[in-house]
């Protein structure tokens, strides 16, 4: 039995009157000893209820399988939500865009150009109704009917700004339902009438998303639905930043504004996001509509709670503003947490890239062109890919179809350029003082498109690579997910830190109290960083993040090492743990 339902005009919680007051937090963008705390800054906040997406890309790399520990053990959050007091908003997808790498579509789907994503196809449902037969039965204890803070369960995720395949949606809710799913069921789409239409369900709760204009898109969505909640899925309270572009702030005060209209309105409300954590590892996504924009390694969001989890000024206006219509706990408000102080960390040992490549990844010998990173069978990272050049001379050489997305060109070791797919480069031009010369062609994935027809879009080389007109052949394709770093054989760095190159670099520092940190990189140019094996994400100096969240778990007492591979070269030897962010210059 439904334990959340519907009445003409707001929702009922066994029987009684409920307005959803919620907020977006991703378990999988949080630190998993973290999680405690983040919830009951949420409840402190004044929320009775958060939201989390659930990545299928993540909880299911390999078809058949079903990964739920760590990071990724979401039983466990939802008891944690519950602990604290709080209902869930639980939205499976299958597709979660979230600015997150492919959308949450695993990269062994999307990659297959037969299927139709997201439609009534037979074998993307099949995919689809195999990983819910693994997701569902361990959740269904958390669901509020078993006793759980599950109360809704959302169908796809803005569906109507992608397609209109009725039956696709119709047999997704039924595949809730047969697998036990009981809970009130949601849609959720922008807040116009094609998107809402082409995106609802009959007998499923239709709600909007939308950030401002609220009475606006609050009559859009009578309009479409009539009778029962409004609510506002998605309240957009700030928005993600792109590599090369300023970062994204909205004004608290405007902010608060628009979401004490939407409470007067006698809407509920999810706020998206509450807390927006951080895209660890190689999880960042990227949109692609004139040109690809990757998405950086925070997802701060100028939400209410920082990166790091501190109350920002949104948490304390809009505190104030739930407290005019609904119960905030007589508590004080969370403070910031402690944070490390200030710690520089000498960066001695090192390691080249290039000649330890075969370390890292046995190579995959391909006698014709190159494959692509999907078909070495690797869901993100980079690949190396080497081959000889046959004849002496300058010359042209030529990618055809181009790069996914980010390639460094070597020539005998040499770097001689670098190609982006954002700037829908092929050519390169370069001298090759040898017949026989190697040819080295890094290629970075710089993350899944997670919106729109480009879902699933190839990585790697792309096509074949041509030196003035003649294919070459005989690659070595060495796929680097770099989930071993541990296994490049260090040795104290000799010469000029600024020697070019990609190459991992690796220091110890000391910890007497494990605290939050940023990681600051003054005078590093591109690439990963790892603090204990722990994999915090992409740096990049175009900007406009600065820093790199160092979640206070990641850290131990006494020493602790940081690894970097940086991709270019560096004017230093040293890194810096500071106790600020520095997410760059605002957007005017």
């Amino acid at each position: 039995m439904t334990v959340l339902s519907t009445s003409s005009d707001g929702f009922r919680l066994h029987g009684e009157p409920l307005r959803i007051i919620s907020g977006a937090m991703h378990y999988f963008r949080i630190h998993p000893d973290q999680w405690a705390d983040r919830l009951r800054k949420a409840r402190l906040m004044g929320l009775n209820t958060v939201e989390t997406y659930v990545p299928w890309n993540l909880h299911q790399p390999e078809p058949g399988t079903l990964v739920l520990d760590g990071i990724l053990d979401l039983p466990r959050y939802l008891r944690l939500a519950q602990a604290e007091g709080l209902h869930v908003l639980l939205r499976p997808g299958p597709y979660i865009c979230a600015e997150w790498d492919g959308g949450g579509l695993p990269s062994w789907l999307t990659t297959d150009t037969d299927i139709r994503l997201r439609t009534s196809d037979p074998r993307f449902t099949d995919a689809l109704d195999r990983y819910l037969d693994l997701l569902v039965p361990p959740l269904l204890p958390q669901l509020a009917a078993n006793g759980g803070p599950v109360i809704a369960v959302q169908v796809e995720n803005e569906y109507g700004a992608y397609g209109d395949d009725r039956a696709y949606l119709e047999h997704l809710a039924e595949s809730f339902r047969a697998r036990g799913v009981d809970e009130l069921l949601f849609t959720c789409d922008q807040a116009n009438p094609a998107h809402l239409a082409a995106g609802s369900l009959p007998g499923v709760l239709t709600t909007g998303t939308f950030g401002s204009r609220i009475t606006e898109s609050l009559d859009q969505l009578r309009a479409h639905q009539p009778e029962g909640p409004l609510m506002c899925a998605e309240f957009w309270i700030g928005w993600f930043d792109h590599w090369g572009e300023p970062h994204h702030v909205r004004d608290a005060a405007d902010a608060a504004a628009d979401l004490d209209r939407l409470l007067s309105a006698g809407a509920s409300v999810n706020i998206y996001m509450f807390h927006g954590g951080t895209n660890f590892g190689f999880t960042n996504g990227a949109n692609h509509d004139h040109a690809y924009e990757p998405i950086v390694t925070s997802y701060d969001y100028d939400a209410a709670l920082t990166e790091s989890g501190d109350p920002g000024p949104k948490y304390h206006a809009f505190r104030e503003v739930i407290a005019r219509h609904a119960p905030v706990p007589d508590e004080p408000a969370p403070a910031p947490s402690p944070k490390l102080p200030h710690t520089v960390v000498e960066l001695g040992d090192r390691a080249s890239l290039l000649p330890h490549a075969s370390v890292l990844a046995k190579p995959v010998r391909v006698d014709a062109g190159p494959v692509t990173m999907e078909e070495l069978g690797l869901r993100a990272g980079y690949v190396l890919y080497r081959t000889t050049v046959p004849a002496a001379g300058d010359g042209v050489l030529h990618f055809a179809g181009g790069v996914g997305d980010r390639a460094q060109v070597f020539v005998d070791g040499a770097p001689v350029g670098v190609l982006e797919r954002e700037r829908h480069e092929e050519a390169l031009a370069v001298r090759v003082l040898r017949a026989g010369a190697t040819l080295d062609v890094l290629v970075e994935n710089m993350g899944g498109v997670n919106y729109g027809p480009r879902i699933g879009a190839s990585k790697g080389l792309l096509g074949p690579v041509t030196f003035d007109g003649t294919a070459l052949h005989g690659w070595d394709c060495h796929p680097l997910a770099l989930d071993a770093a541990g296994a490049i054989p260090f040795a104290p760095a000799a010469g000029s830190p600024s020697d070019a190159g990609p190459a991992f670099h690796r220091g110890t520092f000391e910890v007497r109290t494990p605290a939050d940190a940023f990681l600051s990189l003054p005078g590093w140019t591109k690439g990963q960083a790892w603090i204990n094996g722990f994999h915090l994400g992409r740096y990049w100096n175009r900007g406009p993040q600065r820093t790199l969240y160092v979640p206070a778990p990641v850290l131990r007492p006494g020493t602790n090492d940081v690894v970097l591979l940086e991709l270019q070269a560096t004017t230093e030897p040293r890194v810096h743990l500071t106790d600020t962010p520095d997410l760059g210059p605002v957007k005017p």
